[in-house]
């Protein structure tokens, strides 16, 4: 079977720029060549969807207020139950409560932070998956700072970010520097997977082509469509959608149907209305999550993976 780098610069080679769905000749190379673990995931995707909408899981948020709301939605309109409050005098009671935990560093302060790790031991302790979104990490020295204090003080399920945001995480846990072209360049799988086993947790770089790894197996997800980028929070919503699927399957496939639910969200929202301008694409956006299900998944899922 060829390499997975192989795979990538076929499907880019006739993929175009931005954020945006590879041609149809570029579909055509993916499904041709992708193999039988890639056939194995979108179904595992399709049974976590069915499990989270029985189960209505309760997923509480430490997140961004710009995006606060939108991550609510999407919670609710995926399947579960969002919480979103960050009193630290209450967050660790809200957080065993739940059946996963999203820490989003947005709009960070210190008793924000402070709040992130009592809910983070908090789960910890009760076996309730963490869900890290370490916005703008390397950006500033405090919230550089504040990711890594988390990092190192919490067990992380799943860790969602750009190239950039995972690469200084990385740097700091691994003590290698990566170099100042991975922070700001696209994701590669190998670099993901490199990754992942410094951080010994499932590592989501999302972008242009979104990546997954956890150290044995690299997945890429080719959904999606410009139009995500002229909405604010897709990414804060992409790693509550993370979170809603870690509650009720393994970090690995929660992380791959969290980035196709936002990516197959993108392409059906265009198609149905949203090439109407921002507005109405952030509406369809929340009505393709609500009505995801077995045949988008299989329809529009486009994935290549690779076991290490």
């Amino acid at each position: 079977m060829p390499s997975l780098r192989r795979l990538t610069a076929i499907a880019a080679s006739v993929r175009p720029m931005g954020r945006g769905r590879p041609s149809k000749k570029a579909i055509l190379k993916i499904h041709v060549m992708k193999g039988g673990l890639t056939m194995e995931l979108i179904p595992a995707v399709a049974q976590a969807l069915q499990e989270l909408r029985r189960q209505r899981p309760l997923i509480h948020h430490i997140t961004n207020f710009v995006t606060m709301t939108d991550c609510a939605n999407a919670t609710l309109a995926i399947g579960a139950s969002p919480t979103m409050t960050n009193a630290v005098e209450e967050v660790a009671e809200m957080a065993a409560a739940a059946k996963a935990l999203v820490l989003n560093l947005g709009t960070l302060q210190q008793w924000t932070l402070e709040a992130m790790v009592a809910a983070g031991r908090s789960a910890a302790a009760h076996g309730v998956p963490i869900v890290f979104d370490p916005v703008g990490a390397g950006g500033t020295t405090f919230r550089t700072q504040a990711a890594q204090r988390l990092l190192d003080e919490l067990p992380l399920a799943v860790i969602r970010g750009n190239a950039s945001e995972i690469t200084c995480l990385a740097a700091h846990k691994s003590g290698q520097d990566f170099g100042v072209d991975s922070r700001i360049g696209a994701a590669d799988p190998d670099l993901a997977a490199s990754l992942a086993r410094h951080l010994g947790t499932t590592v989501a770089i999302t972008g242009a082509v979104d990546v997954i790894a956890d150290g044995q197996r690299t997945a890429e997800v080719h959904n999606g469509c410009p139009m995500l980028t002229y909405v604010t929070g897709t990414g804060c919503m992409t790693t509550s959608l993370i979170a809603s699927f870690a509650a009720v399957t393994d970090p690995f496939t929660a992380a791959a149907a969290g980035v196709l639910a936002m990516g197959i969200g993108g392409e059906v929202a265009l198609e149905r209305g949203g090439q109407a301008g921002p507005g109405t694409f952030h509406a369809r956006l929340f009505d393709t999550f609500y009505a995801l299900n077995d045949t988008l998944l299989q329809q529009y899922g486009k994935v290549l993976i690779n076991r290490e």
